[in-house]
């Protein structure tokens, strides 16, 4: 076990460099980094991936199983090693088009929010031994709003609201009102949470984000009930929920973020961490 344990501290603190790295503002929303630091970032997303396959495999208990199951190593490693990437295209941003930035933002929030689920969801289920469900369902492979909120992104936070808000609102009213609940709690929760890290009286710009996909959704599930309404190829629809997901969130779920300038701060405090974890890991185990 303490073997095991070691095991697992080296692969913490090189997925600790690589999160801190990156600018963990509310769960994952968006960061710029120095091309400097986008290098470094790189190389150790790079030892990350070879530690997958060097001391998972050393892990013989829970560990290895919830990565093998959920998630494969091999699907981790590309998630991971593609996140480094997008870490370093942040050194270019200047030169690149602003929309191609924007649509980086919105797969750096997947990407940085299911590896810091992964990773937390790993370290609890091995201290308690037991399994963690997913908390994501490849949401890129959604078909519809309903599958992708529903059934794909953030399954916990989703399971939570629907058995607090959409089951005891429902019974009572209808089905539609009970996804606007759901949806209208999760933007009052969201603007909590901006409220901690800006420090500043809400704007309701991420309210109304999770309201207006609460009105698209609802819509949707009136159009298929009501017309019979048959969706186009899963290629199609697919490409359509992520456009309007990404649009819509870097239309309102953003700029709170980018006006105040929390990546500025959020980096500095991340240094700070990873320059603490390098000192105090690899400088004493060397």
């Amino acid at each position: 076990m303490e073997e095991e344990l070691r095991n697992l501290s080296k692969y913490a603190f090189c997925f600790l460099f690589f999160l801190c790295s990156s600018l963990l503002c509310t769960l994952a929303a968006v960061q710029l980094f120095s091309s400097h630091g986008s290098q470094i970032s790189i190389f150790y997303s790079l030892l990350l991936i070879k530690d997958l396959y060097v001391h998972f495999p050393q892990i013989s208990a829970v560990f290895s199983a919830l990565l093998n199951e959920p998630m494969p190593k091999w699907v981790l490693a590309v998630k991971v090693l593609v996140f480094g990437v997008l870490l370093h295209v942040y050194g270019y941003k200047d030169v690149l088009p602003r929309f191609v930035v924007l649509a980086l933002y919105c797969l750096h929030i997947y990407l940085e929010a299911e590896l810091v689920l992964v990773f937390v969801g790993a370290v609890v289920s091995t201290l308690l031994g037991c399994d963690i469900e997913p908390v994501f369902n490849e949401p890129y492979l959604a078909t519809s709003l309903q599958d992708f909120w529903s059934r794909r992104w953030n399954l916990m936070v989703s399971a939570v609201l629907r058995s607090a808000v959409h089951i005891p609102v429902q019974p009572n009213i209808a089905v539609l009102v009970g996804v606007m609940a759901s949806f209208l709690v999760s933007g009052l929760m969201h603007e909590l949470i901006y409220f901690y890290a800006i420090r500043l009286p809400p704007t309701w710009e991420v309210t109304c984000f999770f309201v207006l996909q609460g009105v698209a959704t609802t819509s949707e599930m009136v159009v298929k009930r009501t017309l019979r309404w048959t969706p186009p190829h899963r290629a199609v629809s697919g490409l359509a929920v992520m456009a309007f997901v990404s649009v819509t969130g870097v239309w309102l779920f953003l700029p709170q973020l980018l006006r105040n300038n929390v990546h500025e701060r959020a980096t500095s405090e991340c240094l700070l961490v990873i320059d603490f974890a390098k000192r105090k890991l690899f400088i004493s185990s060397s």
